[in-house]
């Protein structure tokens, strides 16, 4: 029994003050940024120029403003110059049950004129271009220990191979292109570097991050201009405040200007003004749909526009049927097909892109309201 009564007040703050801690700490915005190679692992080296180090370097600097933030924790899959298992990189993004997760390197080609920024989602593509780009990147599990166990036999010469291992998580997809896309934009209007989009390739660090996710190629360490700019001071810190910004813009729009509630479910819905609260921020509600169908069903979204087409064969690249989802009064998302089945409904998907929709993903309704595709995987 205590009998002091200054050391019961003294417990009692101690409590308070560590219970309200670590609230604070679970409510807050969580970045995962992944510095690229490592270690034995230098990445692309071009004219004294090395990948692995640029990486770090423009990682810390993103880490610190982000950390300046209020609102924001910081998780890095590495500090230093060491070399980290992917697998890993994306097990520590889903152990700190990370909101994001950013994986930051320097790209490079043998046609030393390549220049420019690109940025990458997690997505199976047909491109020459994106694959020859996974598998340069994905080549660096051959150094690991164990890889061809590790990755249930994964060729990392062969990308397509990932196609089969498991389920990719197509829910993520739409908030990583709307990540992927903010990045871009910032390297184009801030930086003024050449624009080579938002593109899709099955990278296996993404792969196995459960969470929205991107990989940026901050520019060609291969070319001259871009590799002394990434490799000088005033370039880390102006891609380092770019790639910043797009964190804090995609937090706001989709999560608000305040705290994270620890129990909210993540929105895959950006939170409109109306819908905010000053101190905790809510998702936005799941939208109506224009489907009738009791139960589950999926459906395979091709594009999303802010003007309202015509639900035709010949707007939809000859597809059929179409339907629509408005969100938000001027947002409107087109819809391919309508299945129970989730074998016909990924063949739809494939469809759709060999159509030319190449961003194209499942998503799922029960009873006419959006949920994951996960959800609608265990019912």
């Amino acid at each position: 029994m205590l009998k002091s009564p200054y050391l019961q007040a003294f417990l009692i703050v101690l409590f308070l003050s560590l219970s309200l801690s670590g609230h604070s700490q679970s409510s807050k915005f969580k970045v995962t940024l992944d510095a690229g190679h490592g270690g034995k692992d230098f990445g692309a080296v071009y004219s004294g120029h090395v990948e692995k180090n640029i990486a770090l370097a423009v990682v810390k600097k993103v880490g610190a403003i982000l950390e300046d933030e209020p609102g924001f924790e910081v998780i890095y899959t590495r500090k230093t110059d060491v070399f980290i298992d992917l697998i890993e990189r994306a097990n520590i993004a889903n152990r700190a049950d990370a909101h994001i997760f950013v994986s930051i390197h320097c790209n490079a080609n043998a046609n030393r004129s390549a220049e420019g920024t690109e940025t990458y989602v997690m997505g199976m593509s047909k491109n020459a271009s994106n694959l020859e780009a996974a598998k340069k990147e994905n080549a660096v599990i051959t150094m690991e220990k164990d890889y061809q166990t590790k990755y249930e036999g994964f060729d990392p010469k062969s990308p397509e191979s990932m196609i089969g291992m498991t389920l990719m998580q197509e829910e993520y997809l739409e908030n990583s292109i709307a990540l992927a896309s903010k990045v871009q934009d910032l390297f184009t209007d801030a930086l003024r570097k050449k624009n080579r989009g938002v593109k899709q390739a099955p990278f296996m660090v993404l792969h196995k991050a459960y969470m929205p996710r991107v990989l940026i190629e901050m520019g060609f360490i291969s070319n001259h201009r871009d590799g002394e700019y990434l490799d000088s001071e005033q370039g880390q810190n102006e891609i380092s405040r770019a790639i910043a910004d797009a964190i804090i813009s995609y937090k706001k729009e989709y999560f608000g200007s305040g705290t994270i509630e620890a129990t909210t479910e993540r929105p895959s819905q950006k939170i409109s003004a109306s819908e905010s609260v000053p101190a905790v921020e809510r998702p936005a509600p799941t939208p109506a749909t224009t489907s009738t169908a009791k139960g589950v069903v999926f459906k395979v979204q091709i594009a999303a526009s802010g003007t309202k087409l015509e639900l035709v064969p010949s707007n939809f690249k000859g597809l059929s049927p179409v339907s629509i989802l408005q969100e938000g009064g001027s947002l409107y998302k087109y819809m391919y097909g309508e299945t129970d089945n989730y074998d016909v409904a990924r063949e739809k998907v494939a469809e759709a892109r060999a159509k030319g929709f190449e961003s194209a993903y499942l998503v799922a309704f029960r009873d006419g309201k959006k949920i994951t595709v996960q959800e609608a995987l265990k019912k």
